[in-house]
């Protein structure tokens, strides 16, 4: 089995949270590659079983443009699609609190709720981490037993 985690990242948190999420996956035996949306060659989405995709929220409640691009140049939606984001409450508060990722993920039709996490995933929001990708694993197993 074979998870492609794309994720765009300025700050780095959204960076960490793909790292922690790689990392809980390949502990479980699952092959992992990371893409950093907007550097390299795009991926071949296809080739992988399942797709993780990252972003921070941009200004007020944006998707930033170079996750928009990515999604563009896929060029198809995949079937199941995980999403994770990364937001400061300090900035626009609950209503606007990683709301890239709830957009990414209506926008996939995702069918697991996506994972939005504080600025950096450290301290007790690496568990939240943990839980995700455990629960987006048992709901990948699932669907294809």
């Amino acid at each position: 089995m074979s998870f492609l985690i794309a994720y765009a990242s300025w700050s780095g948190n959204t960076e960490e949270v793909a790292e922690l999420i790689a990392e809980n996956l390949s502990r479980e035996g699952i092959a992992v590659d990371t893409h950093r949306i907007g550097i390299g060659t795009l991926p071949e989405v296809k080739k992988y079983d399942a797709f993780c995709i990252g972003s921070f929220t941009w200004e007020k409640g944006a998707t930033p443009d170079e996750v928009k691009d990515f999604v563009a140049d896929i060029g198809y939606k995949p079937e199941t699609v995980y999403v994770f984001g990364t937001g400061d409450t300090q900035f626009g508060g609950d209503e606007l609190f990683c709301k890239a990722a709830e957009k990414l993920a209506r926008f996939y039709d995702s069918p697991f709720e996506p994972l939005k996490v504080e600025q950096s995933p450290r301290g007790k929001q690496e568990q939240l981490v943990t839980n995700w990708t455990k629960g987006v694993l048992d709901h990948w197993r699932h669907l294809h037993e």
